[in-house]
């Protein structure tokens, strides 16, 4: 019996447009190849830096492209981070809390419920010691729980960054996958891009050609640069003339439409499955990305994993976020919709009888 993972926060190879990136490479190489296949600027491909900054509205040089975006996170965390606070959601990704770990930087996590991150914690943690390195979070979709920051949260945190001089990174990689109801604005939208931004390609495109982003504050993306010219020289141009390729042939809508149906139906899968073979649980709704978020009712996560392993079914418990005992993340992202019916059956046919 194959085990069906529901940790892999990765798309469905079918969401992956292997044709048509196959010949923007091409096309990519056939244009501008000499370019592409030598050292190039550390901040990234000049012609996809200038078209993303047009899109932001901001200059180039506030734009740096990355090997993903968790790279970015890195430069900007060695830069800022080390010995210092960084505050964080609670539950939050997993990467970044390993990175900031490694750093020595002090992790303080902020209470979230329904609506996101809470903004009076926020204050509370801003008016209370030594001014944090910066706030990091993931207000769309967010990754572990799949929650959105509520349009007036939003404005309050910029309002407390604003007042408190505070570095904001908000990672926005899923925001696009949206199935339903309308966009709200970007905190760098309503900072009056301020704050620092980042996403990647590897949710609306293909995560295997590590092209992220970043749109820092003028000085702040200057020593960025410097600290990615030290780390790798040059960052892999051909990923990113490939995106650019696509982007300039109009591929991009279509196929992030293609994408948000696929993850739509999974998204309908995971939630419907959940309600008919765990209805005393109580997931998540999200309205687009790749996650929910589950919490059991007196089951430790961590205990049940294993036996959900033997039944043929894969997680991550929720402690691996910060989040309770009692959590798990389901991915629905990678698996059929078939797979996931069968997969949330086998997940509750391992929880132990008294739950």
């Amino acid at each position: 019996m194959a085990t069906i993972s529901f940790a892999r926060g990765v798309p469905a190879p079918e969401c992956l447009p292997v044709e048509a990136l196959a010949d923007c490479a091409r096309g990519a190489l056939e244009r501008d190849g000499r370019t592409i296949l030598s050292y190039g600027p550390s901040p990234g491909y000049a012609p996809l830096r200038e078209l993303l900054a047009e899109q932001h509205g901001v200059e180039p040089a506030r734009i740096l492209l990355t090997n993903g975006s968790l790279q970015g996170l890195v430069l900007l965390a060695q830069l800022t981070a080390v010995g210092r606070r960084v505050l964080v959601e609670q539950p939050t990704y997993d990467r970044p809390l390993k990175i900031l770990r490694e750093l020595g930087a002090e992790i303080v996590p902020l209470p979230c419920d329904d609506d996101g991150l809470d903004p009076d914690a926020l204050e509370r943690e801003l008016e209370a010691g030594d001014p944090p390195a910066f706030l990091y979070l993931i207000p769309t979709f967010q990754n572990p729980s799949g929650r959105t920051l509520s349009l007036e949260r939003r404005r309050r945190v910029v309002e407390l960054a604003r007042k408190h001089d505070l570095l904001v990174l908000e990672d926005d990689p899923y925001g696009l996958v949206r199935f339903e109801g309308e966009p709200l604005p970007s905190l760098f939208e309503l900072s009056g891009r301020e704050t620092a931004y980042s996403s990647s390609f590897s949710k609306t495109i293909s995560p295997g050609l590590r092209v992220g982003w970043f749109v820092l504050p003028t000085e702040l993306a200057a020593q960025l640069e410097a600290a990615a010219t030290s780390t790798y020289i040059t960052p892999v141009l051909l990923g990113q003339a490939t995106v650019h390729e696509f982007l300039s042939r109009g591929l991009f809508e279509p196929n992030l439409e293609r994408v948000r149906e696929l993850l739509r139906v999974r998204r309908d899968a995971m939630l419907t499955a959940l309600a008919r073979e765990l209805p005393d649980a109580q997931p998540t709704r999200p309205a687009g990305g790749y996650f929910t978020w589950l919490e059991l009712h007196g089951v430790d996560a961590g205990e049940l994993l294993p036996r959900a392993e033997e039944a043929g079914v894969t997680f991550v418990k929720g402690a691996d976020f910060g989040g309770g005992p009692e959590s798990l993340r389901l991915a629905y992202s990678f698996v059929s919709p078939d797979e996931i019916a069968a997969g949330v059956g086998r997940l509750a046919a391992a929880l132990p009888v008294a739950a």
